[in-house]
């Protein structure tokens, strides 16, 4: 064996990995990516459950939004009040208050309420059932069909399909919005956890018709409205609609409804 060509050899590799190494380090150095040290921080605190309730696509997304001051230190609805006073002290801001809000369906249209216009044998799926004839089986085309595309879409296990309506449980609920978005009848709304009062329809039918599809729809009398002493609760296209921010919860509303819709 020629010791020679083995120093040679080793000389050889030795000499490349140096120069690769050099080359880069250089490369390395001219192409490297600055890290913005208050996202990272922010990135951080963020949950990682990635379910774009804050409106960007993940918490990476938000992270950087909120480092370069494009949205709120409390965007996370999963995080609550708790992750946003954490982001504001890495940001140097005060985290401000924040309303906790929970997801609500706007449908009291249980099995025994709500009329059935025919049997439906189809895919389980609220959005697919939503395009046959009549919006889906229920007689009220604006009523939960109860197939639960928006329990597929909860990450966090707090909604659920009851008596043949969608019901969300308030203290799972963080109020991401996957639900909101993943019923095709625009059922589910976000409100606030404190509200005491909620109108369980979303019918625009004129009270005839409600009737007579379901025995507790909200027939548009608008004796609620005549109610409130806050003007926090107003009639619009045929169902009562409260305005949270003015209601005191003080049930007037509740009491005088003559179908019980408002709970």
């Amino acid at each position: 064996m020629n010791i020679m060509a083995i120093v040679m050899a080793a000389a050889v590799v030795a000499v490349v990995g140096i120069v690769v190494g050099f080359g880069l380090g250089i490369f390395g150095e001219a192409f490297k990516v600055e890290v913005d040290e208050k996202e990272q921080a922010v990135r951080e605190e963020l949950p990682g459950n990635n379910c774009g309730g804050c409106g960007f696509a993940g918490c990476d997304a938000l992270a950087k939004a909120i480092a370069a001051g494009e949205a709120p230190v409390n965007a996370c609805p999963v995080g609550g009040a708790p992750v946003a006073e954490k982001i504001a002290a890495i940001m140097g801001v005060n985290a401000g208050a924040s309303v906790k809000k929970v997801a609500f369906v706007k449908c009291k249209g249980t099995c025994d309420k709500a009329k059935v216009q025919y049997e439906y044998s189809g895919i389980q799926d609220c959005r697919k059932a939503a395009v046959v004839p009549g919006s889906g089986p229920k007689a009220c085309s604006y009523g939960c069909m109860g197939f639960g595309s928006c329990v597929k879409a909860c990450q966090f296990d707090a909604i659920h399909v009851v008596d043949g309506i969608a019901v969300v449980d308030k203290e799972k609920c963080v109020a991401c919005g996957a639900c909101v978005a993943a019923c095709p009848k625009a059922l589910i709304e976000l409100v606030p956890y404190e509200a005491k009062h909620l109108v369980q329809c979303n019918s625009h039918d004129k009270g005839k018709d409600v009737k007579a599809k379901c025995d507790v729809g909200c027939i548009g009398c608008t004796l609620c409205t005549k109610q409130c002493e806050f003007d926090a609760i107003h009639m619009d296209n045929n169902v009562a609609v409260i305005d949270y921010e003015k209601c005191t919860n003080c049930g007037k509303c509740a009491e005088k409804c003559p179908v019980k819709v408002i709970m």
